[in-house]
């Protein structure tokens, strides 16, 4: 058999042999989860004899900086209880292994060890006599000495090119630094504790941990960086854990959970854990871009990965997704194995107050009065001599020239100061101005303001924070691995000093292990089982509601409405936001035919998106369409009060920036498109 024939034999051989199953039972750990769907779902799969793993995500900056630079948890400490409870109960009983990243919302050390505590905890509950539990933790914090060290030597640069420059000051002023961690830790992690239950890890890159779980089974070394299968095993495996890491969200209608069966060439397919739901190639391929600048080229630590040649197959079961074809490019070809830091610090404290207005007389000239009240509130605090700020947040104001008078406008007085008794004090006084300010017809002379909502008349808001770092930090040969005592990782490698000499580079992140619960130690060493009664082959039970339950077609209407909007003609509208200085605006369309239709409109473009958002084209950080998910993105800076300006912090007023697609989807259909559109 020649190389050709043999090596073609391999790739088919590969590409239908499955090396794992993956189950995400949420998209968060500590949103919860269905403990039967779940356990329903390991029945099946464990019946194959392929090796399962819960694997989830449990951090994101999505909802600001206060977590770094407060060191508090994301969820309420009970919230990680539960899930714990019910994930823990599933290795016990099923013999799989857990793993999650980001512990505790930030990743950072301190909420790494808190979690280890709540899993010793529920170890120790009446009932759990029996756990024993091999958990492995992993730390991601990077000292600050480092970070300057590597800022001095050119090594540390913005995430994009809304981030500033780093400072010192900002290494400073940071509460704790950590470093988004790639697969390496975890792979480092599985083989010097091949008989691990549990791995909680420090901050990560969300895929991960799903990524280091397929390298780990398939043996792939992620040092063979020209390989062509490695680059096609790393592409698969990132892409699969891109999507997975959101649980269900890549399903329709969006389900708590998903799961993966990875194949050894990298391929995989997706399906979401409820019976309800179903995937579809445009809804996975959508999933894709979600959050990200750009649809088709999708960095992270060590490089990134390639979906320009991927492929979506809709299965026979109407609700399976087989992806295939992504490629991993690694940055040791051409440069440093970097590593995105982040950080924060708390610049003071912050009160609100909130309310609203009825009277259209006041309404009608409410920038006058406000304006107004921000001097009343600087002249009764000009002996300060600290920094200070207030503005305010109005909602439902009418637009000026445009018939849209609403009964009642929204406003939110807020201030930021050094301390919590002057923010408290700044807005108690713009507060009075606002209720007792005077204006020009005034008839409701009792008071101007609805207040006193939830009986609060000030709020006090406590620490207010900024992202400090959301940089990349060249790593040094061997560090991107996990020190193993005095050991050096499995994934470092040597490099060689300036004078021919080989060193050895100590890698940045470290782990400790433990054996949590008083229970026997099962005689198996590896990190999965596969026996739980059933055998190969067994026949899935619909009644379970797994897999085979049939979907309910939802009803739809046969009248036709005319489009007017852009909006109308599109089956996804949403914005968000990729990291804490971009949002990111994705049109999905259900009609390839529609799709094709606006693409060749000349609708969307750089100019369209820059004028409806008001903005300089130069601003425009990524516009086009993306063919396999029928979608348009577009991606611009965050900015607040005419700057660019981090997600959460000081008059933040959606995080998550979810709620500012309108302008584009509002966009007037020209006659031309709508003519086109009534043929389809």
């Amino acid at each position: 058999m020649s190389a050709a024939i043999n090596n073609q034999f391999n790739d088919a051989e590969a590409a239908s042999t499955p090396l794992c199953n993956i189950i995400t039972p949420v998209g968060m750990l500590g949103y919860g989860l269905n403990e039967e769907e779940n356990a329903i779902a390991l029945r099946h799969l464990l019946a194959t004899g392929i090796p399962t793993a819960l694997i989830l995500d449990s951090g994101s900056t999505d909802s600001g900086p206060d977590r770094l630079a407060q060191k508090v948890m994301g969820c309420p400490r009970t919230a990680y209880l539960r899930d714990l409870r019910k994930l823990l109960k599933l290795v016990h009983e099923f013999r799989v292994p857990l793993i999650f990243s980001s512990a505790g919302g930030d990743g950072i050390d301190e909420h790494v060890r808190e979690i280890v505590k709540v899993i010793e905890e529920i170890a120790a509950e009446e009932g759990n006599e029996d756990y024993s539990l091999k958990t492995v933790a992993i730390f991601s914090n990077i000292e600050k000495d480092t970070v300057r060290e590597r800022l001095r030597a050119g090594g540390v640069r913005g995430c994009g090119p809304c981030v500033p420059d780093l400072t010192e000051e900002d290494i400073d002023e940071s509460s704790v630094v950590v470093a988004q961690m790639g697969p390496e830790p975890f792979i480092d992690a599985m083989k010097a504790n091949p008989d691990f239950n549990v791995i909680v890890g420090g901050r990560a890159y969300d895929p991960a941990p799903y990524v280091a779980y397929c390298a780990y089974l398939a043996g792939l070394d992620t040092n063979d960086v020209d390989s062509a299968v490695v680059q096609r095993q790393m592409g698969g495996f990132t892409h699969m854990g891109k999507i997975l890491e959101c649980g269900g969200t890549c399903a329709v209608p969006k389900s708590h959970g998903a799961i993966a069966t990875v194949y050894k060439d990298g391929g995989f397919t997706i399906s979401p854990l409820s019976p309800a739901a179903h995937c579809t190639p445009v809804s996975v391929a959508a999933h894709t871009m979600y959050e990200k600048s750009r649809p088709d080229i999708l960095h992270g630590p060590g490089g990134y990965f390639d979906l320009n040649s991927a492929t979506y197959e809709q299965l026979p079961d109407q609700r399976t997704i087989k992806v295939r074809g992504s490629k991993f490019h690694f940055s040791k070809e051409s440069g440093p194995y970097q590593v995105k830091l982040e950080a924060a610090s708390i610049i003071g404290y912050r009160s609100l107050f909130l309310g609203s207005f009825r009277d259209p007389i006041l309404i009608s000239q409410l920038d006058a009065l406000l304006k107004l009240v921000k001097l009343y509130a600087a002249e009764q605090h000009s002996h300060v001599t600290e920094k200070w700020d207030f503005d305010f947040h109005i909602y439902g104001k009418p637009e000026e020239g445009v018939d849209n008078a609403s009964p009642e406008v929204f406003l939110i007085g807020e201030a930021l100061a050094p301390t919590q008794e002057l923010a408290t004090s700044i807005a108690a006084t713009a507060r009075i101005g606002v209720i007792h300010g005077s204006y020009p017809g005034q008839k409701a002379t009792s008071g101007n303001f609805a207040f006193g909502i939830g009986g609060k008349s000030v709020i006090e808001l406590g620490p207010c924070s900024r992202f400090t770092m959301y940089h990349l930090m060249d790593l040094e040969e061997g560090e991107e691995g996990l020190l193993l005592g005095d050991s050096i990782s499995t994934s470092a490698t040597n490099g060689v000093n300036g004078n021919g000499t080989h060193k050895q580079q100590k890698p940045l992140f470290t782990q400790s292990a433990s054996l949590i619960g008083k229970g026997d130690r099962p005689s198996s060493k590896a990190p999965i089982s596969t026996t739980n009664g059933f055998a190969n082959g067994v026949e899935r039970n619909a009644q379970e509601g797994f897999a085979t339950t049939k979907l309910v077609n939802g009803s739809k209407s046969n009248g036709y409405v005319k489009p007017t909007k852009l909006g109308d003609l599109a089956q996804v509208v949403r914005s968000k936001n990729s990291g804490p200085y971009e949002i990111t605006f994705d049109l999905i369309f259900e009609s390839r035919e529609t799709y094709l239709k606006v693409k060749d409109s000349g609708l969307l473009s750089v100019k369209t998106v820059a004028t409806v958002f008001k903005l300089p084209e130069s601003d425009i950080l990524w516009c086009g369409f993306f063919d396999p998910a029928q979608a348009f993105k577009a991606t611009i800076p965050r900015i607040r009060a005419g700057k660019r300006m981090p997600g959460g912090g000081f008059m933040e007023n959606d995080v998550h920036g979810s709620q500012q697609h309108l302008p584009l989807v509002n966009l007037k259909l020209p006659e031309e498109l709508l003519a086109s559109l009534s043929k389809v």
